[in-house]
């Protein structure tokens, strides 16, 4: 029996119908990804879902008792607290005894005789409400989590903060989860670690996402909303472009046909007198009633024109560092080697707080090296894409913010009206006498890109370009990229983006290093991708060899002993091994992709089946690249 299922559902703001006689059924275990353009009605159709909007019109059906949780785009402002206080209040009245009664015990481990004496009457009203059960609910989630429970909400960095909030929801033990953009400000490993908690969970999801890698590792189909109407799609990035442009063209020559019989009829009503006296008025009453269906004909808005102005070539060198360390009072980042020439296109990735942010003012010069040199090429005109959008006025106009008061822009060379200048970014004329606080997080992106593309630059610094960018903005952001003869630098947790756009990628593990690898995410070796997807947890590990004492001064040549030579046995097991690693990993994702088939999200016993394999697998996976790497460093 379905969850959830939407019944010609309408909904209008203004003149615009977001949702145009939607219909939608949502099974147990599905994972449904939303797409479509930006200002589509994408969060407006969660909203309805989860009932925080109302719709105009029609009829939703839900399983009685079914319990929702809904993860929003943006987190309320002003939330203070533990990281235990705020997942806690996600069960009402209820979760705040909790976290009274915790930081009472807490008091009272510490000596607070006052606190023991007020934990009595909390304490019962717990046990009214069989409180314990949700205090270890609450403890539960926060450790499947990997959170710290005593951590101030305040002080969590963006991806941490919007894992504490999933948590919250959690605690509801809803049965369908509602996210709005969920891998905005994650890092890579947050996100690889929420596509495996959601495709473990079993939880009925429905979520919008832009990430494109991330959309096909975690749907089971992909709805797209175009227009107020919801098209499935199999849940394959590749396979929806393609359907999606099958009914574009459909759509194109069906509607080319409509208007090919209207302009008929328009020439028959206005033939002569003689023509007119003698008309079918049945004729006549089907003329106004295409005329009627042409007026309310909802076009496609036309794609995103990006176009980069012409720079000034800048000289062929651009940026060369030389065991650089970057940081305040102490380094962040240290020992930085890198040749940057013209046309090349960098990207950096790295876990939040890694110093990728610190790193980018080092090398363009906005912060000085704490060792080593920084030398910048000449002739450079740099554009940032700033990922805080700190760039944007809010209280100005969305024509204000790119024109700085101008009604005209060079473009290209050539002068253009402002207006025109911003349809080109699906800005019309209307939207753009708004107020920029009025935008969606999309329309604030492609309205910094509009600013961004007057500048003539040879070197273009975009930092988290790709949050809130719809999908077809996205692969258009690329091709620019890919053809632009100036510099690149990006930064990005975007696997694909890296993968299209990077000749070269520098990685920040965050313990301070910092390597570079030529080509995108894909090209990254298997260690360093394991060591980023694992996130901080491995960075002990990794860091550990250096802990190491040195060897006695009395023994120098131990340092430059060469490597002991092999056994016949070694030498034979770390030549199976890459054949080894290679049929695990085979099974690992054939094991992954049974977990997502509607007939395993059914079967509980067949679920657990899969996944106590996949375990087995992954554990022997782990052995076997730390063998390969014993024995390799042999």
């Amino acid at each position: 029996m379905a969850l959830l299922t939407l019944r010609n559902i309408h909904l209008a703001y203004g003149m615009a119908a977001l949702l145009d006689g939607v219909e939608m059924s949502l099974e147990p275990g599905e994972r449904v990804a939303i797409a479509g353009r930006n200002g589509e009605g994408k969060s407006t159709l969660l909203k309805v879902i989860n009932s925080d909007a109302q719709a105009d019109s029609g009829e939703i059906t839900r399983q009685d008792g079914l319990t929702t949780a809904y993860l929003t785009q943006e987190l309320p402002p002003g939330i203070e607290g533990t990281v235990f206080d705020v997942v806690a209040e996600g069960l009402g009245e209820a979760g705040r005894l909790l976290e009274r009664f915790h930081h009472l015990s807490q008091a009272a481990a510490s000596g607070d005789m006052e606190a023991l004496d007020k934990m009595g009457p909390v304490q019962s009203q717990l046990d009214a409400i069989d409180g314990w059960s949700l205090q270890n609910r609450v403890e539960t989630t926060i450790s499947r989590l990997s959170l710290d429970p005593e951590a101030e909400f305040a002080a969590l960095s963006g991806g941490l903060k919007r894992r504490v909030w999933l948590a919250r929801e959690l605690v509801q033990r809803p049965q369908l989860l509602l996210l709005d953009e969920p891998t905005n400000h994650l890092d890579v490993a947050a996100i690889r670690w929420l596509e495996e908690f959601l495709i473990e969970s079993g939880l009925t999801v429905v979520f919008i996402s832009h990430d494109r890698q991330f959309m096909e590792s975690v749907a089971t189909r992909i709805l797209e909303l175009d227009r107020g109407k919801l098209y499935e799609h199999p849940p394959s990035i590749e396979a929806f472009r393609e359907r999606q442009a099958e009914r574009l063209e459909t759509e194109a020559t069906q509607r080319a046909e409509f208007d090919r019989k209207l302009a008929q009829e328009e020439a028959w009503v206005r033939q002569g007198i003689k023509a007119r006296r003698t008309r079918n008025e049945g004729r006549v009453r089907a003329l106004q009633a295409l005329r009627k269906k042409r007026a309310e004909r909802r076009e496609r808005s036309g794609q995103v024109k990006m176009k980069l102005s012409p720079e000034q070539r800048s000289g062929r060198l651009v940026i060369e560092a030389e065991h650089a360390d970057f940081g305040y009072d102490q380094p962040i980042v240290r020992d930085v080697n890198l040749l940057l020439q013209r046309g090349d296109a960098l990207g950096i990735v790295g876990p939040n707080g890694a110093g990728k942010t610190t790193l980018l003012r080092g090398l363009l010069g906005q912060l000085e090296p704490l060792a080593g040199s920084v030398k910048l090429g000449t002739q450079l005109e740099i554009a940032y894409f700033d990922q805080a959008r700190a760039r944007l006025d809010e209280d100005t106009t969305v024509q204000d913010a790119v024109g700085e008061g101008r009604d005209r822009v060079m473009v290209n060379g050539e002068s253009r009206h402002i207006l025109s200048y911003l349809e080109d970014f699906l800005f019309p004329p209307s939207r753009s006498r708004q107020p920029v606080s009025a935008l969606s997080g999309g329309e604030r992106n492609r309205l910094l890109l509009a600013k961004l593309f007057l500048r003539p630059a040879n070197l273009l610094v975009l930092d988290e370009p790709t949050n809130d960018l719809d999908v077809e903005t996205l692969e258009l952001l690329e091709q620019l990229l890919i053809e632009y003869t100036g510099t690149v630098i990006v930064v990005s947790h975007d696997r694909s983006f890296l993968d299209n756009v990077a000749t070269s990628t520098l990685v920040l593990p965050g313990d301070g290093s910092v390597e570079e690898f030529v080509g995108g995410w894909s090209d990254l070796p298997e260690r360093v991708t394991r060591r980023l997807l694992e996130g901080e947890s491995s960075a002990p590990a990794e860091r550990a060899p250096a802990a190491k004492p040195a060897a006695p001064a009395a023994e120098p040549e131990a340092a430059s002993a060469a490597p002991r030579k092999l056994s016949y046995k070694d030498a034979r097991e770390l030549e199976a091994l890459p054949a080894q690693i290679e049929s695990l990993e085979q099974e690992q994702q054939a094991l992954t992709t049974s977990m997502t088939e509607p007939e395993a999200l059914r079967d509980g016993e067949r679920m657990r089946e899969l996944q106590a394999r996949l375990e087995t697998v992954e554990s022997e996976l782990a052995r076997c690249y730390q063998r390969w790497e014993q024995l390799e460093s042999d």
